[in-house]
């Protein structure tokens, strides 16, 4: 911190100097503090649209077989004009742990849960999918 006199009053003039760089993620700016300095407001959260999309889509789309509207995925993806295997794997998605649906859902999940992920087949048990989804992938 450096104080100095204006010139034009007798007011000191205070200037504080914060390392920092700016890291573009996603479009967004992001400040980066410098190691060891904690931030003073914890990120917000970011709520990936599409993966929020396609749950609510195979949501919806297992109502429909439930309720009988469609009884087949490929009567729904006749209906949809889309591929039946593509039905298939958002319909996947309702088997999801209810904990990585409301992470998603609140933006909280982790950089390791992305949609091409999701889309691909994953364990049904809820406490292996919490395995499955925060494993690192061996490097290669």
């Amino acid at each position: 911190m450096m104080e100095t006199m204006d010139i034009n009053s007798d007011v000191p003039v205070i200037t504080v100097t914060i390392a920092m760089r700016f890291k573009a993620r996603g479009g967004r700016k992001q400040i980066v503090l410098p190691d060891g300095i904690s931030s003073w407001a914890p990120p917000r959260p970011r709520i990936d649209n599409t993966m929020v999309k396609a749950i609510a889509r195979g949501f919806r789309w297992r109502k429909l077989l439930e309720t009988g509207v469609h009884a087949t995925v490929e009567d729904i993806a006749a209906a949809e004009k889309i591929n039946a295997s593509y039905v298939s794997r958002v319909l996947r998605l309702t088997l999801l742990a209810p904990a990585i649906v409301e992470a998603i859902l609140d933006g909280r999940q982790g950089p390791e849960i992305t949609l091409a992920k999701l889309m691909k087949p994953f364990p049904v048990e809820w406490e292996r999918q919490k395995e499955h989804f925060t494993a690192t992938p061996p490097c290669s």
